[in-house]
C-alpha cells in the first residue's frame, strides 16, 4: 500500500490541492446551513440514493457529500447546535493542518478521496443487496471525525479541555471515542435486527425500510475506520521489521563484535587483571569507548584503568 501510494504521488502529486481541509469545512458548514434552511431539500434532491442515481440523477454521487448536520427542532437546540458546529469546525481545521503536514498534501488528498469512493461502494452495495437501502446516511459525518483518530496517533500527548475545563490527553478521548463508535455499531446493528424480526411478524414495509437505515448507518461507520485503518497501516515504516531486515542487522551485530574466545571456553577477560566469567562469576565485564581498539574490562577496572592510545 505504501509503494503504490508512492507512485501514485510521482504521477499524479502534482493535481493535489493544498490544504484541502478548507474546502472539506465548507461542505460541512454547507450542510449545516441546509439543515436549518430546507432540511427535506437534501433527501429529495441531493442524497445518496442508487435508485435515483440509475434514473438519470447522477449528481447525487456528488451532492451527498452536502449531508445537513441535525440542528434539532427547537430554537434551543438550533443555538447548541451552531455552538457545537464552530467547535468541530476549529477541531477539523486543525486535525486536518495536523495530518496533512505529517501525511503530505498528496496523502490527505488520498484520504478523502478513498473515503468518498468506499462510501460510494458500500452505498451501492447495500442497495444491490436484498435489503435494497434506497437512501445511504452518515457516511462523511464519520469519516471528517476518523480524522481525529490519526491525529491521535501523531500527537498522543497532547492535551484537550473537555467540556472547556478538563484536561485530558488526546489519546484518551481517542480510545473513548473508538469505544463509543463500536457501541454504536453495535447498537445500529441490533436495531435493523430487532426491525427485520419485527416485519417479518407484522408484514409492515416500514420496519423492512427502518432496518435498511439503521444497517447504512452501521456500514458508514466501519467505512470510517476502515478508511482510517487503511491509511494508519499506509504510513507505518515495515521494512524495519521484515525478516530480511531483522536478519541483516543481527548479522551485522555477530560480525562487528569482538569473537574473543580464551582458556576454559571463557568469552570475556580484563585487560588490567587478566580476570575471565569463569574466574568471578559475579563480575560485570564492559569494552571501554575510550580506549583505541577491543580492550574490555572488569567492573573493577572499568572506570580506574587508564585509557590506551595507540
Amino acid at each position: 500500500m505504501n509503494q503504490l501510494l508512492n507512485k501514485l504521488e510521482r504521477k499524479f502529486g502534482k493535481y493535489a490541492i493544498r490544504d484541502i481541509i478548507r474546502y472539506v469545512i465548507i461542505l460541512y458548514v454547507a450542510g449545516a446551513a441546509l439543515s436549518l434552511l430546507s432540511p427535506g431539500l437534501y433527501k429529495t434532491y441531493l442524497a445518496l440514493d442508487f435508485e435515483a442515481v440509475f434514473h438519470g440523477q447522477v449528481w447525487r454521487l456528488v451532492t451527498f457529500l452536502l449531508e445537513p448536520l441535525d440542528a434539532g427542532g427547537t430554537m434551543g437546540g438550533t443555538l447548541i447546535s451552531i455552538l457545537f458546529l464552530f467547535i468541530e469546525v476549529n477541531l477539523f481545521l486543525m486535525f486536518g493542518r495536523s495530518l496533512e503536514m505529517e501525511w503530505g498534501t498528496f496523502r490527505f488528498n488520498m484520504y478523502f478521496l478513498s473515503g468518498y469512493l468506499l462510501n460510494i461502494l458500500a452505498g451501492l452495495i447495500l442497495y444491490l443487496s436484498p435489503l435494497h437501502v434506497g437512501i445511504y446516511y452518515g457516511g462523511f459525518q464519520y469519516l471528517y471525525w476518523s480524522m481525529f483518530f490519526a491525529f491521535a496517533l501523531n500527537n498522543p500527548d497532547m492535551q484537550l479541555l473537555l467540556y472547556f475545563v478538563i484536561p485530558i490527553k488526546v489519546k484518551w478521548l481517542a480510545l473513548l471515542d473508538a469505544l463509543f463508535l463500536v457501541y454504536q455499531i453495535f447498537s445500529y446493528l441490533r436495531t435493523a435486527v430487532i426491525c427485520l424480526v419485527q416485519y417479518h411478524q407484522a408484514g409492515m414495509e416500514a420496519y423492512f425500510s427502518y432496518a435498511g437505515v439503521y444497517f447504512g448507518m452501521a456500514a458508514a461507520i466501519v467505512v470510517a475506520l476502515l478508511n482510517f485503518i487503511i491509511y494508519f497501516l499506509a504510513s507505518r515504516n515495515y521494512k524495519r521489521i521484515s525478516p530480511r531486515e531483522i536478519h541483516r542487522r543481527r548479522s551485522y551485530v555477530k560480525k562487528s563484535r569482538p569473537q574473543n574466545v580464551y582458556e576454559g571456553g571463557a568469552r570475556h577477560r580484563c585487560a588490567i587483571c587478566g580476570r575471565t566469567e569463569l574466574d568471578a562469576p559475579d563480575l560485570d565485564f564492559r569494552y571501554c569507548s575510550k580506549c583505541e581498539g577491543n580492550y574490555e574490562y572488569c567492573s573493577d577496572h572499568l572506570f580506574t584503568h587508564q585509557h590506551v592510545k595507540k
